[in-house]
């Protein structure tokens, strides 16, 4: 066990149908973090949930949603993490869609073989 120390953990919580140029909109996320360097990132898909509209989107067999909540997990250094919030502005704005992004502090351990 490594204890790397404190961080920041970014989620992301979208649509299953949101799209940005094209793609499923986590996928454009997780890329970009990805090119930025991030540490790593997580698509976690969620079996029930509803946003601001009030909608209920669930995965129950009588009413399967073809638009399940998504959220997607980003942890690494706050000097990291906060330029990235900056393009997830421009990536929300250019897919024309909403979501809800949280931040909050982790302290990070790393567990590795041997």
């Amino acid at each position: 066990m490594h204890t790397l120390g404190e961080a920041k953990l970014l989620r992301i919580f979208i649509g299953e149908k949101d799209r940005c140029e094209g793609k499923p909109l986590y996928e454009h996320i997780v890329l970009r973090a990805r090119e930025e360097g991030l540490a790593g990132a997580t698509v976690l898909r969620g079996i029930e949930g509803f946003g601001a509209s009030s909608l209920l989107h669930t995965a129950r067999l009588l009413r399967l949603s073809e638009d399940l909540p998504l959220v997607i997990e980003i942890a690494d250094k706050e000097e990291r993490i906060q330029p990235f919030i900056e393009q997830l502005h421009e990536i929300f704005e250019q897919a024309g869609c909403g979501g809800l992004a949280t931040m909050e502090k982790v302290d990070v351990v790393v567990y590795r073989p041997g």
